[in-house]
């Protein structure tokens, strides 16, 4: 019983989508580059499905922003920087700086 109290339950849907486009929008934001909206809705899209793909992993580590950002990095980050035509590394530093990672 007592390790019920330290869980929490996954996110939905909606909190996921909401968290993937607040994080998209800083790192759009550090970039200091536009980036088109239906560019930055296609990547939020990607970036949630890839989330809920992995959903367990990512609430398993939820605290641990290093981790999460290392995730990002490897299998979020260069289909993001493909869509959006900016350097991977740039790209990479911005959401680190955006996300806390």
């Amino acid at each position: 019983m007592h390790q019920e109290k330290h869980t929490s339950p996954l996110p939905s849907p909606r909190s996921i989508r909401r968290a993937c486009g607040n994080e998209l929008y800083r790192t759009v934001k550090r970039l200091k580059q536009h980036i088109p909206a239906p560019l930055v809705a296609q990547a939020e899209e990607l970036y949630v499905r890839k989330v809920i793909g992995n959903l367990l992993w990512i609430a398993e580590h939820r605290s641990n922003r290093k981790a999460l950002a290392d995730w990002w990095d490897e299998h979020v980050s260069e289909e993001i920087a493909q869509l959006w035509n900016v350097d991977l590394e740039r790209l990479r530093y911005a959401f680190r700086a955006a996300f806390g990672g």
